[in-house]
């Protein structure tokens, strides 16, 4: 759903494991890598919505995955004309909760083909600030100000 200013709610997922790498996804069929992340549906969580977006993205259920941490408030990125797929409405962009999570699964529970709407078509582990500088110019800050605001958490909860 897009709010009155145009943005889409929607939930980033900082997927990071035991070796505090985290999960960077390549967009099928493009040359550009990002963390999973996808709309919030009417009436849901955004506690839900990640746990569903990373099944759907990532193959993951929620017994490979605890949930740590979460952005206190929206961020927001617009989308640049070129990349806007929905002219019919007026759409700026999106307003993303993002999550921290830590993997308690094996790599072997990845599966970026698990759903027929494949979002990536490859994954790596990286290192935690790497994703600023490789993800899409436009995402770059609102990936800043996640990885900022949820770094506190790392040291905190991950490995307990």
């Amino acid at each position: 759903m897009i709010d009155r200013d145009g943005y889409r709610s929607n939930v980033g997922i900082i997927l990071i494991n035991h070796d505090n790498k985290l999960f960077w996804g390549r967009r099928k069929g493009e040359d550009s890598w990002q963390f999973p992340q996808g709309g919030i549906y009417d009436l849901e969580k955004p506690e839900a919505a990640v746990l569903r977006e990373l099944n759907e993205e990532v193959g993951l259920s929620p017994e490979h995955v605890k949930i740590i941490a979460r952005t206190n408030n929206w961020l927001y990125y617009d989308v640049p004309e070129i990349y806007n797929k929905n002219s019919r409405s007026f759409y700026r962009g999106q307003k993303q909760i993002w999550f921290l999570l830590q993997f308690i699964g094996k790599d072997y529970h990845i599966n970026v083909k698990h759903h027929k709407e494949q979002e990536f078509d490859a994954w790596r582990w990286i290192d935690y600030w790497q994703p600023i500088d490789e993800v899409v110019n436009f995402k770059q800050e609102v990936y800043k100000k996640a990885l900022h605001e949820l770094f506190p958490y790392i040291k905190a909860n991950i490995n307990e």
